[in-house]
């Protein structure tokens, strides 16, 4: 029974890795909370489900999701984000806040009238219902595809920033921008990746969830974007080791206390959880305070 709990929280640690990690890029980038991304992941599930039934084979269907969260994302940066950059930091993030919420109930209200408040689901099949014994555990197909998954984009998301020269001048952003900026590199083009990326993820993980519960409505983004929040300020605010530790961390605690606690506080679990770490060490697991003159870490 603990076992079968372990692999289930992570499992769904995974999805809110997913998430987590472009929620952070975004933070740790451009120092705003970009509060419109639980919509976005929401989109990423509609434009998967709609492919599927189309018949457009699964793996297809989660890179139109991707490229649907990507596109949907840097347009959120043009429309909400980009005419804020000229304020200063403090009236950029709390404007920032404000216009992302605006987005997001935009977003949504448009997908509540195209699916008319429906709860959707995936056709049977799309991932064959299958499982199989490994150690005693019970493994359903779809939680070795929601792994499989989460590793891949993982891997893909770390190779990027650390072993190729636009996620180095993703770093150099992140570390100060006016003197990357100096050394030539062009801050539009980094905000246009980060955004793509970040959306991206959470299509992706908008994917992985409609099919993990198979159910998809226009709703459905806005607990994982609290729980991302939670998540994210676990690991440390703009670290992408700590998005990953907490997503994890979120998980295992979901499930933990779901099968051996009653239901009703599982969230309260959670966020004594967030309380306790933030007495203990008020950047989070990973987060460190940054030296004078560096104002964005990833």
């Amino acid at each position: 029974m603990f076992a079968q709990q372990v692999l289930n929280g992570v499992v769904m640690g995974g999805v809110y890795a997913l998430f987590a990690l472009g929620f952070t890029l975004i933070f740790g980038i451009h120092r705003i909370m970009n509060l419109s991304h639980g919509a976005i992941m929401m989109v990423g599930a509609f434009m998967a489900l709609y492919a599927v039934r189309l018949g457009v084979p699964f793996w297809a269907a989660l890179l139109m999701a991707m490229a649907a969260g990507g596109l949907l994302s840097v347009l959120v940066e043009f429309l909400a984000f980009r005419p804020l950059r000229s304020l200063s930091l403090a009236d950029a993030e709390f404007g920032s806040m404000i216009s992302s919420i605006g987005m997001g109930l935009f977003i949504m209200s448009i997908a509540q009238r195209l699916s008319r408040t429906e709860v959707m689901r995936f056709p049977f099949g799309t991932v064959p219902v299958e499982s199989v014994e490994v150690l005693g555990l019970r493994v359903t197909s779809i939680q070795l595809l929601i792994l499989g998954c989460a590793v891949v984009l993982v891997g893909v998301l770390a190779a990027y920033l650390y072993r190729t020269p636009n996620g180095r001048q993703i770093r150099a952003v992140a570390g100060n921008q006016r003197t990357a900026q100096l050394l030539g590199v062009n801050p539009d083009f980094i905000f246009f990746q980060t955004f793509f990326i970040s959306g991206a993820l959470a299509g992706a993980a908008g994917v992985l969830v409609g099919l993990a519960f198979n159910s998809v409505h226009y709703m459905m983004g806005e607990p994982y974007l609290l729980r991302g929040f939670v998540a994210i300020v676990l690991g440390g605010m703009g670290s992408v080791p700590g998005a990953l530790a907490g997503g994890l961390v979120l998980g295992l605690m979901q499930s933990m206390s779901a099968a051996y606690l009653p239901a009703l506080i599982t969230d309260a679990i959670i966020f004594a959880l967030l309380f306790v770490i933030l007495l203990i060490r008020p950047a989070g697991l990973f987060g460190t305070t940054p030296p004078e003159g560096v104002t964005r870490r990833i």
